[in-house]
């Protein structure tokens, strides 16, 4: 197997399913795809890492949407940019006319990230890494 390189900043890292219906989207992937699904309890949440077929590490990630922080939103995958500082690129969205759909947040035990909106109105993530 080659060896992992590590991913570079600047460069999607992760990319996240948030779903109504986890169990059918894993269903779905599986068989569409061959994903391995691993189930995680992730700083509280239950948390299904995603495996392409034979690899050793995940590349994402599905969760489920509850609470009335979801309410209006469609099921969609979010794509993460890995960058130096999710505060720094916060403050420069704002400054090249994007906006913050979610403020720079923790999640324990992982890193940092906040999701933005571009000019256009499209949205992403930007991911920083403990460590």
């Amino acid at each position: 197997m080659p060896e992992q390189k590590p991913i570079t900043m600047g460069t999607f890292c992760w990319t996240e399913l948030a779903t109504r219906d986890v169990e059918k989207a894993k269903q779905f992937y599986t068989d569409l795809i061959g994903w391995k699904m691993v189930d995680q309890n992730i700083s509280g949440m239950n948390y299904t890492m995603l495996y392409p077929p034979g690899a050793e590490e995940p590349i994402g990630g599905m969760m489920q949407m509850e609470g009335d922080q979801w309410e209006g939103v469609p099921p969609h995958w979010m794509p993460y940019i890995l960058v130096e500082s999710v505060d720094e690129g916060a403050k420069q969205c704002t400054a090249l006319g994007g906006k913050i759909m979610l403020p720079p947040t923790d999640i324990p035990n992982i890193g940092r990230f906040c999701i933005i909106e571009d000019p256009t109105g499209a949205k992403i993530s930007l991911f920083q890494g403990h460590g």
